[in-house]
């Protein structure tokens, strides 16, 4: 029998979805970055935006990068070096800035949130947490969806939205393995993570220290409208938008990912035995807490104490990182325990976004879409602003899409007479919500994890989320932000 015999008698499949996304992002990059050149952008007051060839290249990357990422072309940490590699190859950015982005801050920051998820677990405080937790939320699964889904938010009050996630992730592994089906997915594994991720972000909205983002905005906020919110303001006007969110992806996640078992029966029984087995907390777990603790408390009083914003977050918890190896709770074998394709997936998120920001690419897409809008009705240009900042924020740092998006906006709001305070809360409040793609947010690739869903499954349910999403922004600008007081439009 000859080779090609034999191959055809074995009937190698080809997956052609694969292969025909594969081709796809490639002819889209090649497409775009030898096209003509593109018009320029222009802004209500006559501001020209020209897209550099560099720019048409970014555009390019941005393509050939989401459709590898959302059909799993290759894995997902080897697409983001596809982006280093074609910005260096193409010349569209110097390879030393493309790659150095790799090794971004907020990069390191992920990486360190990591090795503290592989504490909890490590160390036992995983199991004893989620043990403590089951025994409140009783045996029905969607009751354990609920209290899940309260605790992430409330914690996402307090801290980081990533923290939240890698502290998070560990106690949902231990929570599926008393679900009785092993590794295998089933739709309640996929609702714990995917609904995990979800609500990080619907619960990150609602105070500062949830996430960056917010300081970021409220900064170009003062700038540009010359209004300094107060901590609190912000929490009065997004705690309705964040906590009607996390109740209706309950509501969703109870329809889309409703469990196979109503019930895990003997989970009380199970879970006080397990819980008996442990024993009384070790030395290693209470010198654990206290580094989180630690490290989370000092975070957090950044926010307020202006004199400690000086200190570098990732710094503070990269300190946290080494203690757990000089106080011996984790060892170099369990450096080859980090997910390793997650921070290569965020280093290539972090590259594509500098890549679209620093071209300009970013700024010519926020003009052109935002300027169809000037002329339409207040309310479907302000959701046009939370769109754009929602689709964009899916590909680069919720930080950046709300710095390119929002100054842009804010001017051609003045021309609609659109108060500049709807305008910068809807665009917040989708900034945090980044459903559709794993690389929109930190939780979204921790939880991905978990291999109990693909990167398609999330993209298909998180457009669902995000259609929500965008009717709740609606409803906030419409209704509920103006009864709390909020003003819509500028006086004539």
């Amino acid at each position: 029998m000859t080779a090609d015999a034999a191959i055809a008698s074995k009937g190698i499949k080809i997956d052609w979805t694969r292969l025909i996304a594969l081709l796809t992002g490639v002819g889209l990059f090649i497409v775009v970055y030898y096209s003509p050149s593109w018009p320029d952008a222009i802004d209500p007051v006559g501001k020209h935006f020209a897209l550099s060839p560099e720019g048409k290249g970014a555009i390019g990357v941005f393509l050939l990068a989401g459709i590898w990422w959302v059909f799993e072309v290759v894995p997902i940490g080897v697409t983001s070096l596809v982006i280093g590699i074609t910005q260096a190859l193409f010349m569209i950015r110097p390879a030393k800035e493309a790659f150095n982005d790799f090794m971004d801050p907020a990069v390191l920051f992920i990486f360190s949130c990591l090795v503290i998820g592989l504490v909890f677990t490590k160390t036992g405080l995983t199991k004893r947490l989620a043990y403590k937790m089951l025994a409140m939320c009783g045996e029905k699964t969607t009751s354990i969806y609920l209290g899940i889904f309260v605790l992430i938010t409330v914690l996402t009050h307090i801290m980081a939205h990533t923290a939240v996630a890698a502290t998070m992730y560990p106690l949902l592994l231990a929570i599926y393995s008393l679900y009785g089906e092993g590794d295998k997915p089933t739709k309640f594994g996929k609702g714990l993570f995917i609904g995990m991720a979800y609500v990080c972000g619907a619960g990150s909205v609602i105070t500062l220290l949830g996430s960056a983002r917010a300081i970021v905005a409220l900064g170009f906020f003062k700038e540009m409208a010359g209004v300094d919110t107060p901590f609190y303001l912000l929490t009065w006007y997004m705690a309705p938008a964040g906590w009607l969110m996390v109740g209706l992806l309950w509501l969703f996640f109870v329809v889309f990912f409703k469990p196979e078992k109503d019930v895990i029966h003997g989970l009380k029984e199970r879970v006080k035995e397990l819980s008996a087995q442990m024993g009384p907390i070790s030395k290693k777990e209470i010198y654990s807490l206290i580094i989180i603790f630690a490290a989370i408390i000092f975070m957090s009083l950044q926010v307020t104490i202006p004199a400690l914003q000086k200190l570098d977050k990732t710094a503070i918890i990269l300190v946290a990182t080494v203690l757990f190896f000089v106080l011996k709770i984790l060892d170099i074998d369990d450096l080859e325990l980090i997910p390793w394709n997650i921070v290569l997936l965020f280093s290539g998120a972090m590259s594509i976004g500098y890549c679209l920001w620093k071209t300009g690419a970013a700024e010519w897409m926020a003009v052109n879409w935002l300027v169809m809008f000037q002329k339409a009705h207040w309310l479907l240009f302000v959701l046009s602003v939370a769109f754009f900042v929602m689709i964009l924020t899916n590909f680069i740092m919720n930080v950046a899409a709300i710095a390119i998006a929002l100054p842009v906006a804010l001017v051609i709001s003045k021309y609609l007479g659109v108060a500049p305070d709807v305008v910068m809360y809807a665009s917040l409040m989708t900034a945090g919500m980044p459903f559709i793609l794993l690389v929109g947010a930190a939780p979204n690739a921790i939880a991905y994890d978990s291999k109990l869903f693909t990167s398609g499954e999330f993209f298909k349910y998180g457009c669902i989320a995000s259609v929500i999403l965008m009717v709740v922004c609606a409803l906030c600008c419409y209704v509920i932000w103006p009864l709390q007081g909020m003003p819509t439009l500028l006086p004539k």
